[in-house]
């Protein structure tokens, strides 16, 4: 089964993530963009550009994606195994999609049409939600992605992407304390594991 987390800069989906390895301790756990691959390396420095040319970002961001689910993802899944990424594809359709809003029609449609043929789904993603403006302010706002008003259209992407596979999302109120937030994450996933 692949799990996915997801939400805006600033939700606690790292933190959530982390605290997941003691829970499943025999999970596979990765993450997107990957911090092992000269792929991941190349997001991480357009990440630094503030001008990147947002396309070429884009075909950035889904070379590190094919690479991370060809040598990881697929592996893991085809063992039988659980993985469990921090930040997938839905990343990509919501954030590249508010970058390349007036580059290209219908960024988001374009971006998820590119990965359709090729991609892996999540078979539940679990969103955490919390508003722009919580998420810049625990951010830092320490790059172009974690701007406010960026996040905005990043957030509305989010629940664009949530209406079209509701059955997929299970939303986590990310503004709650920590720990409850937590067991929001670890009951739905124990929903699912369980089969409900």
């Amino acid at each position: 089964m692949l799990v996915t987390l997801e939400g805006i800069d600033g939700s606690g989906k790292t933190t959530v993530w982390e605290a997941l390895h003691e829970r499943y301790p025999e999970a596979v756990f990765t993450r997107e963009p990957t911090t092992d691959s000269w792929y991941g390396e190349a997001v991480a420095r357009s990440l630094a550009d503030d001008d990147a040319d947002p396309l070429a970002e884009l075909f950035l961001y889904t070379a590190d994606h094919a690479a991370h689910l060809s040598r990881t993802v697929r592996p893991a899944l085809d063992a039988g195994e659980l993985v469990v990424s921090d930040r997938y594809s839905d990343s990509r359709y919501a954030y590249q999609g508010a970058a390349l809003d007036g580059v290209v029609k219908r960024p988001m449609e374009y971006i998820r049409g590119v990965h359709q043929p090729w991609t892996r789904p999540p078979d539940l993603t679990i969103y955490l939600d919390v508003d722009p403006e919580t998420g810049a302010a625990r951010s830092g706002a320490t790059n172009k992605f974690e701007q406010a008003g960026y996040l905005a259209a990043v957030h509305a992407n989010y629940e664009r992407l949530i209406d079209y596979e509701p059955e997929r999302f299970v939303r986590v109120d990310a503004s709650a304390a920590p720990e409850d937030v937590l067991d929001g994450v670890e009951a739905a996933l124990e929903r699912v594991l369980d089969g409900e």
